[in-house]
């Protein structure tokens, strides 16, 4: 399943991906989904935000559509220039663990879903878990349709051009509603895991933020250096403070994406936008970084907080519960790799500094929890991601233990 994926948004240049949300290559893979969904007999849903849902539902009587379920799944959309599993990885195991559950006869009590969520990445409007953020009202419907991308249309426009309804986005409390747990399985992108399945512990804290450096444009030829207000000086001297305050606070603090307006090659600058990625094991000390950086050095003109993602602490009791089950289903299979047999000793519990609509989830008050599959590399939102297939068979029969678990009451 992944191999059919392995073509859609990929770059002939270097092998990775650009699966902007409502693009070409993400209404491609949006088809791809419904697809998969009508091929297993699945209900599939779209909801007010533009999330899909593919519900298996119980044939007992009395099963009513709005019934709450268990929901696992993921996202599809990537990074500019990222990785195959990032996303896709849950989707997939996703399906073919419900696969594996129909070819053991299994029968769920409650119903069971698989999501794919729209926009987790935040590629091309600058916000992540869009389609799950304003599922559970934490992102406002208007801030969203008058979020930009880099060529200046608005997520309403997208959206209208795609077919849906703008005026729809907003907070989905039915919808919400029938997840009654959700278990999300991602790749896991650091070297954290040492088995091929593991569990989340906790999602560090994590936010973005715009920095608008301002100062006057002017001829690059002509203007002599005494003369100048130029901006990239206050932006180059933010990226080495924003490297040393992440030092300081033990945190860490990225600025990955830059605007230079009006962008020639032969002019001074009148403006440069840039984004700061920061996040830790504790919130305090990240917010400590932020505040440091915004008030130091001349040209930080405006500094916005354009996400924020509190710590995640998933809890120990659900948590355990998907632990020992995934750990009885590996333990009960054929599966064997490389390092020996995965019992209940392989299933760690590991925190994760990446966020995921796992967290978002959380922090609304849903039961949820998540499966790692190993990363070898421990690269991620690269091309040079990678997961051993054994390691993704293991994650597949993980969680389909787990939801057998989860659906039987």
């Amino acid at each position: 399943m992944l191999e059919a994926l392995s073509e859609i948004g990929r770059s002939a240049r270097t092998g990775g991906y650009c699966r902007d949300a409502w693009s070409p290559a993400d209404l491609e893979l949006r088809e791809w989904f419904r697809q998969e969904a009508a091929r297993r007999g699945l209900d599939l849903d779209e909801d007010r935000n533009g999330n899909l849902w593919a519900w298996w539902r119980p044939a007992s009587a009395g099963a009513s559509a709005g019934d709450s379920g268990v929901v696992t799944g993921s996202h599809l959309d990537s990074v500019r220039d990222g990785g195959a599993f990032d996303g896709p990885l849950g989707v997939v195991s996703a399906f073919l663990a419900v696969d594996l559950l129909r070819a053991r006869g299994f029968e769920p009590v409650r119903p069971l879903g698989v999501v794919c969520f729209t926009d987790e990445e935040g590629a091309r409007f600058g916000v992540p878990c869009v389609g799950s953020r304003l599922l559970t009202g934490v992102l406002d419907p208007d801030r969203a349709r008058r979020l930009t991308d880099d060529e200046g249309d608005t997520l309403a426009e997208v959206l209208a051009r795609a077919g849906r309804r703008p005026g729809d986005l907003g907070a989905d409390p039915e919808t919400l509603a029938r997840v009654g747990v959700f278990v999300e399985l991602h790749v896991e992108q650091g070297r954290a895991l040492r088995e091929p399945v593991g569990v989340a512990e906790a999602i560090w804290p994590h936010g973005r933020w715009r920095f608008d450096f301002h100062g006057e444009a002017n001829h690059a030829g002509t203007t002599a250096l005494a003369d100048r207000d130029d901006p990239m000086l206050a932006y180059a001297r933010a990226v080495l403070d924003a490297r040393a305050a992440a030092e300081r606070h033990d945190a860490l603090a990225t600025f990955g994406k830059v605007r230079v307006e009006p962008g020639s090659a032969n002019a001074i600058p009148s403006r440069v936008s840039a984004w700061l990625d920061a996040r830790g094991a504790d919130e305090e000390r990240v917010r400590r970084l932020v505040a440091e950086l915004a008030a130091s050095g001349p040209g930080a003109a405006d500094v916005a907080c354009e996400s924020w993602t509190p710590e995640v602490v998933f809890g120990a009791s659900l948590r355990d519960r998907v632990a020992a089950a995934a750990s009885a289903g590996l333990a009960s299979t054929d599966y064997t790799p490389g390092s020996g047999s995965c019992g209940a000793a392989g299933v760690a519990a590991v925190p994760t500094g990446a966020g995921h609509d796992a967290g978002v989830l959380a922090v609304a008050g849903v039961p949820t929890a998540m499966l790692f599959v190993r990363n070898p590399t421990g690269v991620s939102h690269s091309p040079r991601e990678f997961a051993e297939p054994a390691d993704c068979h293991a994650g597949v029969v993980a969680l389909a233990a787990v939801l057998e678990d989860l659906c039987r009451s």
